[in-house]
């Protein structure tokens, strides 16, 4: 079985750091997520990057809607594979 991994699109490090620390109690994670800034293309301003919130779900049970409303309560999104 693959490891399948959900991205968390969030609009800035404070949200993605926020829901980084709530989804683990959230969802029960047995992994820390990964934080990773995405700079938009050609830009190099912290101000312009969002950034991702990854998670590992090796045994594929979390539910993407349930990613996609809480990715909502920061303004962000979960981006399809």
């Amino acid at each position: 079985m693959s490891e399948v991994r959900h991205v968390l699109v969030l609009p800035d490090r404070d949200a993605a750091e926020e829901a980084a620390e709530a989804v683990g109690d959230r969802f029960g994670l047995h992994e820390e997520p990964q934080l990773v800034r995405d700079a938009l293309a050609g830009e190099d301003d912290a101000e312009d990057a969002q950034w991702l919130v990854v998670l590992a779900d090796a045994d594929g049970r979390l539910d993407p809607k349930e990613l996609d409303e809480f990715a909502a309560e920061w303004d962000g999104w979960r981006e399809e594979p």
